[in-house]
Order: structure tokens, then C-alpha cells, then sequence
């Protein structure tokens, strides 16, 4: 079963749920860097890099302890497998900026 590319597809589909939560959260990190913070905003971004570091990184050890054993069995490329990985994870996410007004 795990040496079709559909099973990392929709391996990833189900990973990338969860994702929309760490990538908005960098999403709001490197938006904030660029603008900067609003004048009435004292408190910086030691906070922010507190709730944010922890999320992302317990997201990256699930999101590889999944795909290293599935990239292991796939018959796909390494190349391909981590490219349709990326994708798979990001479409969620995707799919939210489209549809939101």
C-alpha cells in the first residue's frame, strides 16, 4: 500500500490540517519582521517567538516521523516523494487563502 504515491498524498492531505496552525503562525512572524510592530505595541516579539518555536518544531518532529518511514517504502524518487510531501501539506492551507473573503 505504501508504494503507490496516492498513500503520501493523503498521508500529508491529513498532516497539512494541523499544519495551517504553525505556517500561519511564521506567516504572522515574518509579516510582523517586515511591517513592523504597531506603535502602541511595547511588548516585542519575545513572546511571540515563545509560543511559536515550540509549535513548529513538535509539528516538524510529527510531520517527519511520518514521511521518513513512508519515503522509505514509496517507489517514487526521493525528489518526488518530498516534493508531493510539500505540497500535500501545503494545499490545506492553500485551499484556506483561496476560499477566505
Amino acid at each position: 500500500m505504501t508504494r503507490r504515491w496516492p498513500t503520501a498524498l493523503v498521508a500529508n492531505l491529513l498532516l497539512g490540517i494541523p499544519a495551517v496552525v504553525p505556517i500561519w503562525l511564521l506567516w504572522f512572524l515574518a509579516a510582523s519582521r517586515v511591517s513592523g510592530p504597531p506603535a502602541e505595541e511595547n511588548d516585542g516579539m519575545a513572546l511571540w517567538l515563545v509560543i511559536i518555536v515550540p509549535v513548529v518544531v513538535l509539528y516538524g518532529l510529527l510531520w517527519s516521523a511520518v514521511n521518513r518511514p513512508l519515503a522509505r517504502r514509496s517507489l517514487l524518487t526521493p525528489r518526488t516523494y518530498w516534493l508531493l510531501s510539500a505540497l500535500g501539506t501545503l494545499l490545506p492551507t492553500t485551499a484556506l487563502i483561496i476560499i477566505s473573503p
